[in-house]
């Protein structure tokens, strides 16, 4: 935070000040007593589990500067302690008059899948041009947006920030604070469908970004997305789509797999040029079409933009891709979801190796009572996609392995399975299996650990 004091704090929150110099500047936010940066405001949240006040000591002696409160009315102290009525509530009121104190433009990015690397390349075609800052992390929630938001400097030119959600009315919550000038909207898929029931409560829901854009803003959808491609923005904003369709003003053309890296013509209305991407997968093209859209919605030079995107090689467990004595290891363990599942698995498919392909695919999460049948379909995929060996972990993932062995058992020569928690016994079987020349994607939900399975393959080939 630049130019804030405990005085602002008092006046966003519409706290009470119950002791300490209402004149101290404050620099930071944090919510964790373990990780101060230096002139901190600590915001004890309660949790289901915890309740953070229990901390305030610990966050002082860690070098916070001052604190919120909901549990104490009267304090005598030299820190600034300033009583609220929700610390939680308290928190997003401060990063809503961070954010009314700032004139940089900010490009919200949600989506069920792919936020986060939309949100990089996004970041990475700007910097063609400008300075911008991007949420760190995850820090897309409730809880984290108004972090993110406070950390924006004087210095920087443009913001992109990440908008998540995982239940009804939570991203209304957050665009209100964020208030963006632009907003994507990636795609609509079946993440967290378990807690919204509908693919159309999901699609409802991620319009709502849309009730913290601001008057004559610009959303930008997936033109080749079903139930994006009719979409309108809302009132006085303008509406762009990107995609692969004639009906994109930004869209991509000749597309191809180079060894598993997209090459294609970028058509960004009256102009062409040649993107070589250094991100696996063809769905990153819509990810590099929707950062070159919003890049020259900004002002920046199709030439610059697309230089700067050349540069993104992705970041730990998204499709990274290893090599280690005559073995590929594709790393994509952060997360899953069926869409991302099958970019993964068609980036397996891709690789022009002489050996094997080898997919070892575990649980996806989330997904509710259906979760059994979109298992079931990505097995149905590997049955007319098929791979050399599929190893499975988790008892959903078992639903991957008997669609796949339908219709003849053509979705692999061979079949492991293995139980949720049995990951050594996954890594043991897979490392025994594995020879030179063989490819191998790893792809679950980050709960699965499967990335503790990757990390292990990559160590032993060092040795």
């Amino acid at each position: 935070m630049e130019c804030m004091t405990v005085n602002d704090i008092v006046k966003a929150t519409g706290g009470r000040l119950l002791c300490g110099d209402g004149e101290m500047e404050l620099k930071h936010i944090s919510i964790d007593s373990r990780t101060m940066k230096g002139q901190d405001l600590f915001v004890p949240i309660i949790g289901e589990k915890v309740d953070a006040h229990r901390f305030i000591s610990q966050a002082f002696e860690a070098g916070a500067a001052a604190v919120l409160t909901s549990e104490h009315n009267e304090m005598e102290d030299m820190h600034p302690w300033i009583r609220v009525e929700d610390t939680k509530k308290a928190l997003q009121a401060v990063g809503k008059y961070y954010r009314s104190r700032l004139s940089l433009p900010l490009v919200g990015i949600t989506g069920s899948v792919g936020k986060t690397t939309t949100r990089e390349m996004v970041a990475a075609a700007l910097s063609g041009k400008y300075r911008v800052y991007k949420t760190p992390g995850n820090s897309n929630s409730q809880v984290g947006l108004p972090i993110t938001l406070s950390e924006i400097a004087s210095a920087d030119e443009i913001g992109v920030i990440e908008l998540g959600m995982s239940m009804p009315g939570e991203l209304t919550v957050i665009a209100r604070i964020a208030q963006v000038d632009m907003a994507v909207i990636t795609n609509v898929g079946i993440t967290h469908i378990e807690q919204l029931g509908s693919q159309e409560n999901i699609y409802r829901e991620k319009l709502t970004i849309q009730d913290g854009l601001k008057e004559g803003g610009v959303l930008f959808l997936n033109g080749d997305d079903p139930l994006l491609r009719e979409t309108r923005a809302k009132e006085g904003c303008r509406t762009v789509y990107y995609g692969t369709g004639e009906n994109s003003s930004y869209r991509a053309e000749n597309i191809r797999i180079v060894n598993g890296y997209p090459v294609f013509t970028a058509v960004c209305k009256d102009r062409q040029m040649t993107v070589a991407l250094k991100v696996m997968g063809r769905h990153n093209v819509l990810n590099a079409m929707v950062a070159l859209a919003v890049a020259d919605e900004n002002g920046v030079p199709l030439d610059a933009a697309v230089r700067a995107l050349e540069q993104f090689t992705g970041f730990q467990n998204r499709q990274q891709i290893y090599e280690k004595d005559g073995i590929t290891v594709i790393d994509d363990t952060y997360n899953a979801s069926p869409v991302s599942m099958i970019a993964g698995l068609e980036v397996l498919h891709s690789m022009e190796k002489s050996g094997r392909r080898i997919a070892v695919l575990a649980d996806m999460k989330e997904l509710g009572p259906e979760a059994p049948k979109f298992h079931r379909q990505i097995g149905e995929w590997l049955a007319e996609h098929p791979v050399d060996l599929l190893f499975t972990l988790g008892d959903l993932a078992a639903e991957i392995a008997e669609g796949a062995q339908e219709n003849g058992g053509r979705g692999s020569r061979e079949f492991y399975h293995f139980s949720g928690e049995d990951r050594d016994g996954l890594y043991q079987t897979l490392s025994a299996h594995l020879k030179p020349g063989d490819c191998v994607l790893l792809k679950g939900s980050n709960s699965m650990k499967l990335g503790q399975v990757a990390a292990r393959l990559l160590e032993k080939q060092e040795k």
